[in-house]
């Protein structure tokens, strides 16, 4: 595989610096008291500084007016104005046999570096590794770590693509975490955004236009990747993080938002590549989409994409659970049968009219896709976050209800994604928080009373401030809280849940067919079944209150969970096994 373009490649003889800047007139590297032009050649500069090694900091004087750290920084010691440091990538790897694991045995738990322990770093993460092994979670997924500006922040304003914050250490700790979570059996997976960069520190209007289009996102311009040079920035930005990290896979935000896609699609090219590298070093590598217009076409077997975030099934479980019916759970108001449908076929809306987004249509048919495809959540940190107060699902439901919820979540067979600390009912929230300054601090502040003028009015002064440090200190774990009581029973019933998903449910999801699902909720009583060539897997889930006839068309010989077929439902239990087909 050819060397990446972006960054500085650090060879025998020293470090190559190299700038794609094409509006610039002339640059130069600059460290210390060195001063070094560089030679221009179309819209790229380069130069070779013999001696240079790792771990030198510098920066790119632009038109000897402009300083600015490198769009491709490999890490920033201090933050997104300073300067950017050489990075060798060379590491030790005790895992250096980790292939990852195939994608049917995907649990996942989503986790914030900076919220998951008190001390917010990669280091502290590796003291967790063996509680989540031990649940029996298979993968983590990092929220956004590249550089963004500030002390906090979600990760989603990152501007500096290829660097790891440094306020959760340094790039060898990113991959300590990583070795040690190879070490564990655990895949690790890293949420990337392609659709826009953050608002502070990004210098790329001024040096390479060319990277946006006239179209915009909700976030600001869109990214342009119609430019050669655009999408290979993108698709160097995914490779890097897979190969000098040994993450096991992305997850690719809000690719809805890709206003400018280009041709061939950047998702296709990007898939395509990333699946070159994998079969080239014998990995296992998945890549995960979030599209809220559920697009079908990326996903496998019609595209490149092993799965998708299902909103759907989160929407239509908030709604049965909570009972919310406001903004866009309007749309699934009719719970029962959304929650029905996700289960069977994974998206809800497949080009149905959506009441909250004025009638457009909405979604593409899953014909022909398979459990697999579809990644199912009852929290994330989305749907906890973008509410004024950030309360979990776990705060809004009944808790025997929320359990009968999670346990269909843990053992039907589209991989589960569990939010951080949801494994024992953590009910710290998740409100959002960053760490700008000045005019952007106070402009997300009143964007945030504008979009919830209504709560703000009922609840304003328990809202937490999105720009407070304590906002954060809410939003970090509370890990005793796992070590007695009710956390500590969560805990017991969702590691048997995940071993029992893990001995009973993974085994059948190769041969599951598409289509082969049907499922139905009618007075609170749910049912599914999913169907391979000779066996029958199906839930049985009772939220009715009260005990209930047995469903007669369902029937099993081997128990998954909650014993034998009976002639009436207990109250509030769920139940599974495996029957012929």
């Amino acid at each position: 595989m050819k060397p990446p373009t972006f960054g500085p490649l650090v060879t025998a003889q020293g470090v190559t610096f190299r700038l794609w800047a094409p509006a610039a007139n002339g640059v130069a590297v600059v460290f210390d008291d060195a001063r070094w032009p560089m030679q221009r050649e179309g819209g790229w500069f380069t130069v070779d500084v013999p001696g240079a090694q790792a771990c030198l900091r510098y920066k790119f004087r632009i038109d000897d007016d402009l300083l600015i750290a490198d769009p491709a920084s490999r890490f920033q010691p201090d933050d997104v104005q300073g300067a950017s440091e050489v990075i060798d990538h060379d590491y030790d790897w005790r895992s250096a046999d980790w292939k990852g694991r195939p994608w049917q045995e995907a649990a996942f738990l989503e986790l914030h570096v900076g919220t998951f322990t008190p001390q917010g770093t990669f280091r502290a993460a590796i003291d967790k590794l063996d509680h989540v092994a031990a649940t029996g979670i298979t993968a983590i997924e990092l929220m956004p770590l590249v550089d963004f500006p500030g002390r906090w922040n979600w990760g989603y304003d990152g501007v500096l693509l290829y660097a790891p914050d440094s306020v959760y250490g340094r790039p060898e700790d990113l991959k300590a975490l990583i070795d040690a979570a190879h070490e564990r059996g655990l895949m690790v997976f890293l949420d990337v955004v392609y659709n826009h960069f953050g608002p502070e520190g990004n210098y790329l209007g001024r040096i390479a236009p060319q990277f946006f289009s006239d179209a915009q996102t909700p976030w600001g311009g869109a990214i342009d990747y119609a430019v050669p040079e655009v999408r290979a920035f993108a698709i160097e930005n995914a490779l890097a993080w897979l190969r000098d990290y040994r993450f096991d896979g992305l997850r690719l935000d809000a690719v809805h938002a890709i206003a400018s896609p280009g041709e061939p699609h950047i998702l296709d090219e990007l898939g395509a590549v990333v699946g070159a590298f994998a079969r080239e070093n014998g990995r296992h590598i998945h890549l995960v989409l979030e599209n809220d217009d559920n697009r079908t076409g990326f996903l496998v077997p019609r595209g490149r994409y092993d799965a998708q975030w299902n909103d759907d099934f989160h929407h239509a479980w908030h709604v049965e659970l909570a009972r919310e019916r406001s903004g866009y759970y309007k749309d699934y108001a009719d719970s029962a049968a959304h929650v029905a449908r996700t289960l069977a076929e994974g998206f809800a809306y497949q080009g149905e009219a959506s009441l909250h987004r004025g009638g457009k249509i909405r979604g593409e048919s899953t014909a022909g896709l398979p459990p697999l495809a579809f990644v199912n959540f009852l929290q994330n940190h989305d749907q906890i976050g973008n509410r004024p107060l950030g309360e979990r699902l776990s705060r809004l439901a009944r808790p025997q209800d929320y359990e009968i919820a999670l346990a269909v979540l843990l053992l039907s067979p589209s991989p589960p994604l569990l939010f951080m600390g949801e494994e024992w009912g953590a009910t710290e929230p998740f409100p959002f928080f960053c760490d700008f300054t000045g005019d952007l601090a106070e402009a997300v502040r009143q964007g945030r009373r504008k979009e919830f003028a209504e709560v703000y009015a009922k609840h304003g002064a328990e809202i937490p401030d999105p720009l407070s440090e304590e906002t954060v200190r809410l939003a970090t774990l509370d890990w005793s809280a796992a070590t007695h009581g009710a956390g500590a029973a969560r805990l017991l019933r969702t590691r048997a849940l995940l071993r029992a998903r893990r001995e009973h449910v993974v085994p059948l999801m190769p041969d599951l067919v598409a289509g082969g699902a049907e499922a139905a909720m009618r007075d609170g009583v749910l049912t599914a079944t999913w169907r391979s060539k000779d066996r029958a897997y199906s839930i049985v889930a009772n939220l009715s209150g009260k005990q209930a006839p047995w469903p007669q068309h369902v029937s099993w010989d081997q128990p998954v969970w909650g014993g034998e077929t009976k002639s009436e439902l207990p109250t509030r239990a769920v139940l599974a096994g495996i029957g012929a087909a």
